[in-house]
């Protein structure tokens, strides 16, 4: 940029007029501005930011101004702008007068130095102008505030004791019904109340369930998990509630712990509770009502403090009409019930979670992350994934171990597909550019601008990714973002 020493006497008038002019015109038609010095204190405010005072908790203009900014504007980014010499055009600020879109331009002197910085509040309502990406931003913040809170819960637990693994950062996806299963499952979370995740195998519901624990106030307790189905059901009595010592030939001179017992404090995951026999669902009953077992052998009652999470892929008020499940203990767990979709319903999340997949994958195996080629990644969105996640995952594996290269093509899946028994679907032809009708464009209902850029610039990621191959890394590059940006807008987590 040219120095005003070395400009002629007119361009140097303009220059300067064209300052003028833009600061008048961003101080009226702005919501607010402000001015820091160099040394990050507020020396000046607008009219229109005066507003914002009591929100913040300041009755009068001096007790704001003459402050440093970080005393009087929480999560302020002055101090970024003053010590790096960058704007930052765009972002959100949240405080306690709400959520803002901003921008943040250093200012220099004639030598070039940084002398201050000009804080412009460009929307004050962005809940309502900007509502896709606030939601976007909302469920990110959310995401890395669960994944820092069960960092803190696993380092304060005892060593040996059972974890949950995953936050619902594990659960990738921003499409309508990813968002909303994390919102009835953040809810959820919040209650001790006994929990139901409805949904086919492979949806991801034992990640749900370790999501809910690790975001609830038994964080600090232990997660035990156990697959009814997986275990015999003579064994079963005493895999949920203990055995005294003596209690059976071959049984411990001890006796031993039930998972019950084991998850004291915490919460227990009964996965499959539809393939529960009758004669134990009378117990399950009593120890949810009560709050007590009775260890196999034994006369005690033991209490338990034990928050329930449950999950089936069978229709368990089905199972409750046969008469093969009692209607009582479908009721004590029907409280707070959760439908996982199916990956079919949520087809747009298929490339973040290949992303996600893939570099789990090459962690695994030692190899690179797979790249997909653009019909590739065609090809696995159009299948209707019976087997869902589960399958998604086995069938790019099982490509990966198969491609010659890392870049993996669709012939690969095609094949892996028909020797798993299913006829791949046919894929859309790959749009190289998008098609314009003006008749189509008429018919097209009105919508919020906002709507239509977030959508716009979701098309626009989906397209690049396509048309790299999913190439995180060239995607980022075509588009002029950081790839930690365009994580965020996939919605993937790095954390």
């Amino acid at each position: 940029m040219p120095t005003s020493d070395s400009l002629p006497r007119d361009a140097q008038s303009i220059l300067e007029l064209a300052a003028r002019s833009m600061f008048a015109l961003f101080s009226s038609a702005s919501e607010g501005m402000m001015l820091v010095d160099r040394q990050a204190r507020v020396v000046w405010i607008n009219e229109q930011y005066k507003r914002f005072l009591p929100a913040l908790g300041f009755e009068r203009e001096e007790d704001f101004v003459g402050h440093p900014v970080s005393m009087v504007v929480h999560n302020t980014q002055m101090h970024q702008v003053l010590e790096t010499g960058k704007p930052i055009l765009i972002d959100l600020l949240t405080n306690r007068a709400g959520t803002f879109v901003v921008s943040r331009i250093p200012l220099r002197d004639a030598a070039g130095q940084v002398i201050g910085a000009l804080g412009i509040v460009l929307f004050d309502h962005a809940e309502t102008t900007l509502q896709p990406l606030i939601d976007k931003f909302a469920l990110l913040q959310r995401d890395l505030d669960d994944a820092r809170r069960e960092l803190a819960t696993q380092r304060l637990q005892s060593p040996g004791q059972r974890q949950s693994k995953y936050t619902f950062a594990s659960f990738v996806g921003l499409s309508p019904a990813a968002v909303e299963v994390k919102r009835h499952a953040r809810r959820a979370a919040l209650s001790s109340s006994p929990v139901l995740l409805l949904g086919e195998t492979g949806t991801g519901k034992e990640l749900l369930a370790h999501a809910i624990h690790a975001a609830s106030s038994r964080a600090r307790g232990p997660f035990i998990s156990v697959n009814i189905a997986a275990v015999p059901e003579t064994l079963l009595e005493a895999e949920f509630f203990g055995y005294a010592p003596g209690a059976f030939t071959g049984a411990d001179r001890k006796g031993r712990d039930g998972k019950f017992r084991l998850a004291d404090g915490g919460t227990l995951f009964l996965d499959e509770i539809g393939d529960m026999p009758q004669a134990l669902q009378s117990k399950l009953l009593r120890a949810l009502q009560e709050g007590e077992i009775e260890p196999l052998g034994s006369n005690k009652l033991l209490p338990v403090n034990v928050r329930v999470i449950a999950a089936t892929s069978r229709d368990l008020a089905g199972l409750v009409r046969a008469g093969s499940f009692r209607e009582d203990l479908f009721y004590r767990l029907n409280v707070l019930p959760i439908r996982v979709p199916a990956l079919r319903e949520r087809q747009a999340d298929i490339a973040a979670l290949l992303e996600v997949l893939g570099e789990d994958v090459a962690l695994r195996s030692g190899l690179p992350p797979p790249e997909l080629t653009p019909e590739a990644l065609a090809l696995l969105e159009a299948q209707p994934w019976p087997g869902n996640i589960r399958e998604l995952r086995n069938v790019l594996e099982q490509a990966v171990m198969r491609s010659e290269s890392v870049r993996v093509e669709a012939e690969v899946f095609s094949l892996v597909l028909r020797e798993s028994g299913v006829q791949p679907l046919q894929a859309a032809p790959v749009r190289t550019a998008p098609v314009t009708s003006a008749g189509a464009a008429e018919a097209l209902p009105v919508r919020p601008l906002a709507e239509q850029v977030a959508a716009l610039e979701a098309q626009a990621i989906r397209d690049a990714m396509v048309a790299l191959g999913g190439n995180k890394a060239a995607v980022a590059k075509a588009l002029g973002i950081s790839r930690a940006t365009l994580y965020a807008r996939l919605g993937v987590s790095k954390t």
